[in-house]
């Protein structure tokens, strides 16, 4: 142990280890080489677009509309799955989680709303963009209360659906992003770091305060 701290390492860990142990000593290394001089925690490596791990999911019994709109976003470089019924979509969600979701409400056996609450349940993070030709006015309050990220009738403009798709996304990264850094600071906390990972979350919470007056 000492011959390995010595020289520089982080830490000394026992082996065998949990490798959960590992995954927070590893985290809170690479948020440590951050906080010196490293790669900026808030800006993203060059060449990635704003939607490099965008993960997207549509959701609607028409089979055609659904083929159409896919073939659509895929034009303006947005790429998509597809489930044909809220059931479909929430046994895809369990095997890869996506970033955005345009669901459709009215489908035969589950209704949308109930993907929805179901969804939110599960993996809150990801945004859903509800898309629907029979919705109502309590159908928008409801979906807005179970956290959907924007809600439209059909027919509807691309323009005015990539938007909110885009949104979504920046939402999702925004929400990840958070999730990650509390995650960095409980482990550099846990590895000793104290004042690090308080210096971290005061430096998060200074960002976050940037963009509420950048959008003010």
């Amino acid at each position: 142990s000492i011959r390995g701290m010595n020289p520089g390492a982080f830490e000394d860990l026992p082996v065998p280890i949990d490798i959960d142990v590992l995954e927070r000593s590893i985290r809170a290394a690479l948020a440590q080489v951050a906080r010196r001089g490293g790669s900026p925690r808030h800006e993203p490596p060059k060449g990635q677009g704003t939607m490099k791990d965008f993960k997207g999911l549509l959701v609607d019994d028409e089979e055609d509309f659904l083929d159409s709109l896919n073939e659509r976003l895929a034009l303006r470089k947005v790429n998509a799955d597809t489930a044909k019924s809220g059931e479909e979509a929430l046994e895809r969600i369990q095997d890869e989680e996506p970033t955005v979701i345009v669901l459709d409400l009215k489908m035969p056996g589950m209704h949308g709303l109930e993907v929805l609450k179901r969804l939110k349940s599960t993996n809150p993070d990801v945004q859903v963009v509800i898309l629907t030709g029979h919705g109502s006015e309590e159908d928008r309050k409801e979906a807005e209360r179970l956290g959907a990220y924007a809600y439209h009738s059909k027919p509807v403009r691309m323009d005015t659906l990539m938007k909110s798709i885009r949104g979504a996304y920046k939402r999702f990264e925004k929400l990840k992003s958070t999730v990650d850094t509390a995650f960095m600071a409980s482990a550099m906390a846990q590895a000793g770091e104290v004042d690090l990972a308080r210096e971290l979350m005061k430096e998060d919470e200074e960002e976050k305060d940037k963009d509420k007056r950048r959008t003010e």
